[in-house]
């Protein structure tokens, strides 16, 4: 096992997870607007769905989007278009309110978890994590390894996120403030689109 390129691999995913992308900007959103203890379907879905997507592409669902690279386009396409969605969602949402059950609720684990096939930042990472630190050990040790760092990592990535949102809660009292917060993580989501018409 290569330990240098381990730790080269451990830095590449800490700065992936922890810097901003449509996951964290949503567990952000739903930290404050549901507070934790509603966020945790959609934090178990994104670590556990993204550490599957990685295990998944490792040990060869790569290979079906190299012989179909329309595959990519459709997934490409078909996230930014949730993305969409998913921002007009955020921006029109308020705080929920106390007993709230019905009307829309924090993404859930199937849905966070889906939603790693069509996240862009994920493919980046996941592409970046199968072809440049393969050689950490070997196959199909190194998947293996890839994929428990991903889910550790991912882990404390999404807690992080969905705690710093639900601490903003005592802060951003009114209704009019956390919708004016809702807005700003909509536009930071639609902003996390440009990588992805840029590379079209």
């Amino acid at each position: 096992m290569s330990q240098s390129l381990l730790y080269a691999f451990i830095i590449f995913a800490v700065v992936m997870f922890f810097t901003p992308g449509p996951n964290n900007i949503m567990l952000l959103s739903s930290g404050l607007t549901y507070g934790f203890r509603r966020t945790v379907p959609h934090i178990a879905g994104i670590t556990i769905g993204f550490a599957f997507m990685v295990g998944a592409v490792g040990l060869g669902l790569g290979t079906v989007f190299l012989a179909y690279p329309i595959l990519q386009t459709i997934l490409k396409y078909a996230g930014a278009a949730y993305l969409i969605y998913l921002a007009v969602a955020i921006a029109l949402s308020g705080p929920a309110k106390p007993g709230e059950g019905s009307g829309r609720g924090p993404m859930t684990f199937w849905g966070a978890a889906m939603f790693q096939w069509i996240n862009a930042k994920g493919w980046v990472i996941v592409i970046g994590t199968i072809t440049a630190y393969a050689a950490i050990a070997q196959f199909p040790l190194n998947i293996a390894i890839q994929t428990l760092i991903s889910l550790l990592v991912g882990t404390v990535s999404t807690v992080v996120w969905a705690l710093f949102g639900t601490a903003l809660r005592p802060v951003l009292t009114s209704e009019r403030l956390v919708r004016a917060f809702n807005i700003l993580m909509a536009v930071l989501l639609l902003a996390s689109l440009y990588p992805v018409f840029m590379d079209a």
